[in-house]
C-alpha cells in the first residue's frame, strides 16, 4: 500500500495569500479607524498604501524566508520570524507612505494611527493564515493515516512532564494508527501538578507510580525522561513488572537523528546506575598533601585503572608524572590526553616491562620517584589459565622488580593493586596476585618503607570487565551469556577504585592491607538485567540471557579477607585495614619465588600450580580443570 504524504501548501498559493490579506489589511485599518464615517474619502490614500504595501511586504517576507518554508510544520519560532518579516514590511511602507505624502503625492490627508493599525492586524493575519495552513495540513494527514484497529488501542502513562513527554504526547496524538493514547503524565516538579499539557493532566508525582498503575487502565509506561538516572529507570521498571504493565524508555533525540532505534542505538548507561549504592568519596586533604609537587611513577599507566590513577593525580599538581607500561600505543594515549588537560604537567612517558629488571633499576635510578602506585598486572582469570608461566612472570617476578626498584631508588612510597581473588585463591591470577602481596609485604618489613596494598572487588567498565562484554553483546542483539544465576561480586567503579588507591597512599604507613566497603555483592545476573533494562531494552523479552555454566577457576562468590581475620577503621569512613596479614620472611619467599622463575622458564604447570597451592594460605588451585575461553562471564 502506497504511504501517503503530509498535505504540503504550495508556496505560490501562500503568496497569493499574502498578497490578498495585504489588501483586507489596509482596508480594515481605515475601517477601524473611522468606523464607516470619510471611509470613501481616504480610499485614495488606501490604494496608496495598498500600492505600496503589495510590493514592500512580498519582497520583505521573500527576504525573510517566509517562502521557503513547509508550514504544516510551524512552531513559535515561525510566529517570532513572521512577527519580525511584518514589523520590517510595515515600517518600510510606513517610510515611503510618510515620504509620499510629504511631497504631496497622496492626498488628502494620512491619519497616522492607520500605519499602526495596519501593522497590528497584518501580524494576526498572515501568522493566522500560516497557522491555518498548519491545521488544515494535520487535519489531512491524520484523516490519511491507517485506520485505528478497534480494540486495539493502549492507554499510555507518560514519565516525565517536560519537553520530551510532551514531544511523546503531541505524536500519538497526531497519528493515530500508533494506536496509542495518552492519559497522564507523572512528574516530580510541583508546578505542574494537575496541570494540563496537549490536553493531557499531570496526575501525579513518580512516587505515585504503583497508585496510578491501580487506579486506572494502564496498558504501557513509557519513560521520557532522556536524561534519567539508572535509579529512575530501576524504580519505573520493578513496579511495572510487579504490575504486570511494559514500559519502555525514550531514547534522546540526537539518537533518533539519521535512523530509527535499534539495539546498536541503545541509551547510554551510566556505571554508577549499576552499583546499588552510592559511590566512595576522597578525603582530598590527605590525598593531597601526598601527591602535590612529588615525583610520582605509575606502572601499567595505558590501563584502564593506571589511566585513571594519573588523571586523578595531574589533578593535584604533581612534580613530576612517570607513565610506565608495556604497550606504547595506549601509554601515547594516556601522554596526549594528559597533556591536553594539563599542559605544564612534566610528564615522562616509559616503554618498559615490569620484567626486564634491569631497565626497571635503570628507570628508577635516573627518575627517582617518591611515589609509586604498581597497577601493571596480568588479571583475566581464563586466560591466566592457559598461560600460567606468563602470570607468574608478570604479576610475582614484575610486582617483585618494582618493589626492588622502590626500595634501591629510597621512593617514598609504594601502592600496589590487588584482587579480592588473591583470597583463598582457586585460580592462577589470584594466586600470583596473593604472592605478589607477600612481595610488597616482606619488603614493607625488610626496609621499614611505606609500602601497602589496596584489594579491589571487580571493576565495572574496566578493560576486560563483564560491562563492556554485555554491553557489546547487548549491542549485538543478544544473548548475554552468564556463568551461573547465582554468581556474585563485589562491584565498584574505575574512579572509586583510584580513590581508594590515593587514599591508601595517604594513610599507609608501610605494611597495611586496605579495603573499601563495597556494600553487598551484587550478583551477576541482576548486573546485567540492570544493564539491559538500563539500555532501554527488557530482558528475556528484547535481550536473551542464556547460562553457560562456572569456568575454571570461578568461585560463586569472592571474599575480601581471610575467615577468621579482623579488620579496624581508618580515618576514613569507607576504607579498611586488616589487622594482621601472613607474610613469609625473607629468606623463605625468596626461595619460593626463585624456584616459581625457574619453573615457569622450563613450563612446569603441574609443579607451579603445587608451590602456589603449598605457600598460599587456603589456596586451591589444583583443583582446576583447563580453560574455557568461549564464554563470557
Amino acid at each position: 500500500m502506497p504511504i501517503k504524504t503530509r498535505f504540503n501548501i504550495n508556496n505560490r498559493f501562500v503568496l497569493a495569500g499574502d498578497l490578498l490579506l495585504t489588501i483586507a489589511s489596509i482596508f480594515i485599518s481605515f475601517a477601524l479607524r473611522f468606523e464607516g464615517s470619510f471611509f470613501f474619502f481616504y480610499m485614495p490614500v488606501a490604494y496608496w498604501m495598498i500600492g505600496i504595501g503589495l510590493v514592500i511586504k512580498p519582497l520583505v517576507y521573500s527576504t525573510f524566508g517566509l517562502y521557503r518554508r513547509l508550514w504544516a510544520y510551524a512552531s513559535t519560532r515561525e510566529l517570532i520570524l513572521i512577527s519580525y518579516a511584518v514589523t520590517i514590511s510595515s515600517g518600510i511602507l510606513s517610510v515611503f507612505t510618510i515620504f509620499f505624502y510629504s511631497i504631496r503625492l497622496i492626498q488628502p490627508g494620512l491619519p497616522r494611527s492607520i500605519l499602526i493599525i495596519d501593522w497590528l492586524l497584518s501580524i494576526i493575519l498572515i501568522g493566522g493564515f500560516r497557522l491555518t495552513l498548519r491545521l488544515i495540513s494535520e487535519n489531512r494527514g491524520s484523516a490519511s493515516a491507517n485506520p485505528i484497529t478497534k480494540g486495539a488501542i493502549k492507554n499510555v502513562l507518560i514519565i516525565g512532564a517536560g519537553d520530551a513527554g510532551a514531544l511523546v504526547v503531541r505524536e500519538m496524538q497526531k497519528n493515530p494508527q500508533l494506536n496509542l493514547s495518552p492519559i497522564g503524565y507523572l512528574d516530580d516538579a510541583p508546578e505542574k501538578q494537575k496541570q494540563h499539557i496537549h490536553g493531557v493532566r499531570v496526575v501525579g508525582a513518580l512516587a505515585d507510580l504503583g497508585r496510578v498503575l491501580r487506579s486506572r487502565d494502564v496498558d504501557e509506561v513509557i519513560i521520557a525522561i532522556p536524561s534519567a538516572g539508572g535509579n529512575v529507570i530501576r524504580q519505573v521498571s520493578d513496579i511495572c513488572r510487579l504490575k504486570g504493565v511494559a514500559f519502555r524508555t525514550m531514547p534522546g533525540i540526537f539518537e533518533l537523528i539519521g535512523g530509527n532505534i535499534s539495539v546498536n542505538r541503545l541509551r547510554e548507561v551510566d556505571i554508577t546506575d549499576l552499583l546499588r549504592r552510592q559511590p566512595a568519596r576522597l578525603d582530598t586533604g590527605l590525598v593531597g598533601a601526598s601527591l602535590h609537587n612529588k615525583r610520582i611513577l605509575v606502572t601499567g599507566a595505558g590501563g584502564s585503572i593506571g589511566r585513571e590513577l594519573c588523571r586523578q593525580i595531574a589533578l593535584w599538581d604533581p612534580a613530576e608524572l612517570i607513565l610506565l607500561g608495556h604497550g606504547e600505543n595506549s601509554i601515547f594515549e594516556t601522554l596526549l590526553e594528559l597533556m591536553n588537560e594539563h599542559a605544564k604537567l612534566t610528564i615522562h612517558p616509559v616503554i618498559a616491562d615490569i620484567r626486564d629488571l634491569p631497565r626497571i633499576l635503570n628507570v628508577f635510578e635516573t627518575l627517582k620517584p617518591q611515589v609509586v602506585f604498581h597497577a601493571a598486572a596480568h588479571k583475566h582469570v581464563p586466560m591466566m589459565e592457559a598461560n600460567i608461566e606468563d602470570a607468574i612472570s608478570n604479576n610475582i617476578i614484575g610486582t617483585r622488580n618494582i618493589v626492588e626498584a622502590a626500595v634501591a631508588s629510597k621512593a617514598e612510597r609504594l601502592v600496589m593493586i590487588s584482587t579480592d581473588k588473591a583470597i583463598r585463591p582457586i585460580n592462577v591470577m589470584g594466586a600470583t596476585k596473593r604472592m605478589a602481596e607477600m612481595v610488597v609485604l616482606e619488603a614493607a618489613q625488610r626496609s621499614e618503607c611505606t609500602f601497602s596494598i589496596v584489594r579491589f572487588g571487580n571493576v565495572l567498565g574496566s578493560r576486560g570487565s563483564v560491562v563492556p562484554l554485555f554491553k557489546n553483546q547487548i549491542a549485538k542483539g543478544g544473548p548475554v551469556t552468564i556463568t551461573h544465576p547465582e554468581m556474585t561480586r563485589y562491584f565498584m567503579t574505575i574512579p572509586e577504585a583510584v580513590h581508594l588507591v590515593l587514599q591508601a597512599a595517604a594513610m599507609g604507613n608501610g605494611g597495611e592491607v586496605f579495603l573499601l566497603n563495597m556494600g553487598k555483592p551484587i550478583r551477576i545476573l541482576d548486573l546485567a538485567e540492570d544493564l539491559i533494562r538500563l539500555s532501554g531494552l527488557e530482558p528475556g523479552k528484547d535481550i536473551e540471557i542464556v547460562f553457560t555454566g562456572i569456568r575454571p577457576g570461578e568461585k560463586l562468590s569472592e571474599d575480601l579477607w581471610e575467615d577468621g581475620l579482623h579488620y579496624q577503621p581508618t580515618s576514613h569512613s569507607e576504607v579498611f585495614r586488616l589487622a594482621e596479614e601472613e607474610a613469609l620472611s625473607n629468606k623463605s619467599l625468596s626461595a619460593t619465588i626463585n624456584m616459581l622463575e625457574k619453573l615457569a622458564q622450563t613450563g612446569d604447570k603441574a609443579a607451579i600450580l603445587d608451590l602456589l597451592d603449598t605457600t598460599i594460605p587456603s589456596a586451591n588451585v589444583r583443583l582446576m580443570s583447563p580453560p574455557d575461553l568461549t564464554s563470557v562471564v
